[in-house]
């Protein structure tokens, strides 16, 4: 039934027209004053839609008061829809700003006659306990209620007592004792028992409250050894431990007890279950002796689906630091071998396992071992790990059923976690991948190649031997148009672009296109030519994009297809730079910078309101900023043949004190260019700061195009500029990172290059020689013929982020200012919502805003006198965390001078590691200072009695002698 309120609260409203936040509502308002009943409930279902559209305060209040009115005026079944439009909208209750009114109009509800009318204002009043967890009126309707002789209103007052007491102390403290007397008494029902149960779940508020529950809990499990009693008990035990956290070690031993003890399947599955929820929530809770429980019940159980179920406890503890704690802890340890341990021996015994399932969750337990323990005894285990993967390999990848797929996936995830801690098997594992691609169903071949790319990029273990074998299996694909055959063909190619990291020969490129041609659509097409892109095959993707061209239906995706043709172009005349060949680079960078600048015109072209493509075009502007950079600094380098230092540059310098002068006019240039890198580095640094949903592999990108520009600043510096004094210990430690790809391998290695040929000219010779300028020319040529990666990012959005301001007071017109009298302080409200895509948090998750506001004077209106400058402007920032992906604070501000001032209020967000982005938005207002109408009507006085006033003081000084 849930699901059904949920479809049918969704769907309502679909198909209706653009309004505003007014017109909305007055246009639902004149639905809910309709005099049919079914017009009433189509408002009122709609109501969801527009918070979600409209998330600000001063709508949804009075929204929720309109449907209180409805709530206290209306039948039942509007009452049920208003409840429904309630619990949906959760999270916008704490926006009400008028609560009592609120809670006044649905609680006069419950004096009603009727017993469901009743029950469902309880259920109201449950729904809202989050905003008014400490009314004393509600929590005595509760209370009351319990003891109705009406069932419906009983469990309304049960769901209202648990959310009550979720959400308040006073009221759980003040219900343990009525709830553990009903759950006791004689005279409850069985079934109610049942239901009251689980309230005891939220008695955590303080020590002795959650101790009296567990009492009560544990003489529940000794005098009701029903089943369903023992399971909902059990259950409710454990989420009180959870909750209090200083039970839990008590509760795992509960928990085995009832395991090993108790005959019942039901309750040993509720027993596992329990036990997987803890082995999640704090492994470190676990004990050597829990875990050896756990395993010989497991060894000792006939029962597969039980095996398998504390196989899989096992398998998320072997992932933590519960593992460590078994082998460290173990009574001898030095004595036994790896092999002699329970758990070692469980997995081993499960690896091949006619049950998938069981044989899945060995194998994981495994590997994690040989992650996590790298003790010598345990090294056996690494052969054990991939033997049992390689067997699962062969069972799932000839069955098409999903049971299978998902065994396969956690195969391949542990294929390529062994291979990340035990490189020394990678070549063990790829090659059993290869074999088993041929025969393997169409499903298991695309995961397996997900997994062959992900260990090749990690590593460089797909030799040009395999790429025959890879090469044969898509000419075989090609010949089949399936919706499957075209993912596989999409994924074989990433696979071929990975292990052919330096350049596709001629021969792939026409294999690869042909079955392009013969079977692909041009999805499919695009989609090789994006992971060519990201691969930095650029020749393969200027061809394939070229091809798509005259395919696409709107002009929009035209341009964006024109503008990566374009990119690919240029980056491919980029390939043909030769070391100590510095005219043809010179050429080679002009051209990549015509098919640049051609591309950034395609791509502002290719942009919408909608999507405004903004990392896109900054990342392309910095990538020619930094080419046209490089131009530079070769031109520069070459300025020394054509302008060497006049005869007199010695003397020059000895006269002026500054000894770069020797070196003629080189060193101002290279100054400049030296300035010009450190600005774009700063400038990449910001790109990186306003991408806040990017993928980490995308950020990487950016941070190294970042660390290049510094790189050559740092060179710069060190050989021609401050030799004395550069320092290359901080840059030094970058190559002992770990690498995630191959285009950052073979950058750091450029970077690591260069900084050791600067370092070697800079102790042996005193600036500036042609050494030192070939050596800038050679490093700026090696980082350009390192081929440039397109990452995720650049095409592909997985995580949408965006925040909506609303200032208040704000002006009717945008352009109108706000009128603030000079004397008084601006109250200024910001308010703001956080809007997430379909996945949100996916890479990082906001935990505060930090909003910055910001005024100025525009133009004065008074007197033109000196004005101190602090009086002109105000600088504020405050941090804000969001509940429920709202926020709301509050500034003061000041306005002394006369004139209009232009407030900027700019948000930024802090991710959960404490690091800021700067995602906006920014919105301006404008205020106008006015004189107060006192001192204005004192200056009018004193202007007007100036001069009699004056020589009346003449007068009585004339006088005086």
């Amino acid at each position: 039934m849930a699901a059904n309120t949920k479809s049918f609260l969704a769907d309502a409203g679909y198909g209706e027209q653009e309004l505003d936040a007014n017109s909305a509502l007055m246009e639902l308002d004149k639905g809910l004053r309709s005099g049919k009943l079914g017009e009433q409930c189509e408002a009122v279902v709609r109501f969801p839609r527009l918070f979600q559209k409209y998330p600000f305060p001063i709508l949804i209040n009075s929204a929720f008061l309109k449907l209180a009115d409805v709530f206290r005026v209306g039948n039942n079944f509007l009452r049920l829809c208003v409840l429904k439009v309630t619990q949906q909208s959760e999270k916008h209750l704490e926006k009400i700003l008028n609560v009592d009114e609120f809670v006044k109009r649905v609680f006069s509800v419950i004096h009603s006659n009727d017993p469901v009318a009743r029950a469902i204002t309880l259920r109201m009043l449950g729904s809202m306990a989050s905003i008014i967890p400490e009314r004393k009126n509600a929590h005595h309707s509760i209370r009351q209620s319990l003891d109705s002789h009406d069932n419906v209103e009983v469990e309304a007052a049960i769901f209202a007592a648990a959310n009550f007491s979720a959400q308040s102390k006073d009221f759980a403290v003040g219900i343990c004792n009525k709830i553990s007397e009903m759950i006791q008494g004689l005279a409850t029902p069985v079934d109610l028992k049942l239901k009251l149960i689980p309230i005891l779940q939220h008695m955590h508020h303080d020590a002795s409250l959650a101790s009296s529950s567990r009492q009560l809990l544990q003489q529940l499990v000794t005098s009701y050894p029903s089943t369903k009693m023992v399971i909902v008990t059990l259950h409710t035990f454990t989420l009180l431990a959870a909750s209090s956290l200083v039970d839990i070690p008590k509760q795992i031993q509960l928990l085995l007890q009832y395991l090993q003890n108790d005959p019942r399947k039901a309750v040993k599955r509720l027993a596992i279950q329990d036990l997987k929820l803890l082995a999640n929530k704090t492994p470190h809770t676990w004990s050597r002796e829990n875990i050896q429980a756990l395993c010989e019940s497991a060894l000792n159980t006939p029962y597969d689906s039980l095996k398998m179920g504390m196989l899989s406890v096992l398998s998320t503890l072997s992932g933590t630091i519960a593992i460590k704690q078994y082998f460290s802890s173990a009574p001898g340890a030095a004595a036994t071998t790896a092999r002699s341990f329970d758990l070692v021996k469980l997995a081993q015994e499960c690896c091949y396992h006619n049950n998938r399932g069981i044989a899945a969750h060995g194998v994981r337990i495994l590997t994690n071992i040989s992650a996590s323990c790298q003790e010598k005894d345990l090294l056996p285990l690494e052969q054990d790990a991939v033997f049992g993967l390689e067997a699962l390999l062969v069972l799932c990848s000839q069955d098409d059923s999903p049971g299978a797929q998902a065994t396969l996936k956690i195969t391949l995830t542990c294929m390529v976690k062994l291979v990340n801690c035990r490189p020394h098997l990678s070549q063990s594992v790829v090659e059993s991948l290869l074999t088993q691609l041929h025969s393997a169903q169409d499903n298991a071949r695309i995961l397996m190649c997900h997994c062959l790319a992900a260990i090749a990029m990690q590593l460089p273990v797909l030799a040009d031997g395999m790429l025959g074998d890879l090469m044969d299996l898509y000419k075989l694909i090609g010949q089949s148009a399936t919706d499957k055959k075209q993912e596989l063909l999409v994924s074989l190619a990433t696979v071929i672009f990975v292990s052919s990291q330096k350049a596709l020969s001629t021969e792939i490129k026409t294999v690869i296109k042909q079955q392009l041609e013969n079977a692909s659509n041009g999805w499919t097409a695009y989609r090789i030519a994006r992971q060519a892109s990201r691969m930095g095959n650029h020749d393969m993707a200027r061809e394939l994009y070229q091809s798509l061209l005259t395919q696409v239906a709107s002009e929009h995706f035209y341009f964006w297809l024109n503008s990566l043709k374009e990119f690919s172009h240029a980056e491919q005349c980029l390939t043909g730079l030769q070391e100590d060949s510095y005219s043809s680079a010179l050429s080679c960078i002009a051209e990549a910078l015509k098919s640049y600048h051609k591309g950034i015109a395609s791509l502002t072209a290719a942009s919408t309101p909608l999507n405004p493509l903004s990392f896109q075009c900054g990342f392309v502007k910095l990538r020619i900023d930094l080419l046209q950079a490089f131009s530079q600094l070769i031109c520069t380098c070459n300025s020394l043949k054509t302008s060497p230092p006049p005869a007199i540059a010695t003397t020059i310098a000895m006269t002026s004190g500054n000894d770069l002068q020797r070196c003629g006019r080189i060193s101002n240039q290279m100054k400049h260019s030296m300035e010009e890198f450190r600005n774009l580095a700063t400038r990449y640094g910001d790109l990186y700061q306003s991408s806040f949903d990017a993928d980490s592999a995308t950020l990487r990108n950016v941070e190294l195009q970042q660390q290049s520009c510094l790189l050559i600043s740092h060179a710069i510096e060190a050989l021609i500029l401050d030799p004395e004094s550069a320092s290359f210990q901080e840059y030094s430690s970058n190559g002992t990172a770990h690498v995630e790809s191959e285009y950052e391998r073979r950058m750091m290695s450029v970077f690591n290059h260069v900084l050791e040929e600067v370092e070697s000219l800079n102790r042996k010779y005193a600036p500036v020689s042609y050494l030192h300028t070939a050596c800038l020319c050679n490093a700026v040529i090696a980082l350009l013929k390192v081929p440039l990666s397109f990452q995720r990012y650049f095409f592909q959005k997985l995580q949408s982020t965006s925040i909506k301001l609303a200032l208040s007071p704000s002006p009717r017109n945008p352009a109108e200012p706000i009128a603030v009298q000079n004397n008084q302080q601006l109250a200024l409200k910001v308010e703001g919502v956080v809007q997430h895509g379909s996945k949100p948090g996916l890479f990082r998750k906001i935990q505060s805003v930090c909003l910055n506001v910001s005024s100025v004077l525009q133009s004065k209106s008074g007197q033109d006198y000196k004005i101190p400058i602090d009086s002109m402007t105000n600088e504020m920032e405050q941090r804000v965390e969001p509940h429920n992906d709202y926020f709301s604070t509050q500034f003061l501000l000041n306005f002394v001078i006369l004139g209009t001032h232009n407030i900027t209020v700019e948000s930024s967000v802090i991710d959960s590691n404490g690091i800021v982005w700067k995602t906006g938005p920014k919105t301006t207002i404008f205020v106008k200072s006015l004189e107060d109408p006192y001192s204005q009507q004192v200056r009018l006085q004193q202007q007007q009695g100036q001069p009699p006033l004056q020589q009346q003081q003449q007068r009585t000084a004339y006088s005086r002698f």
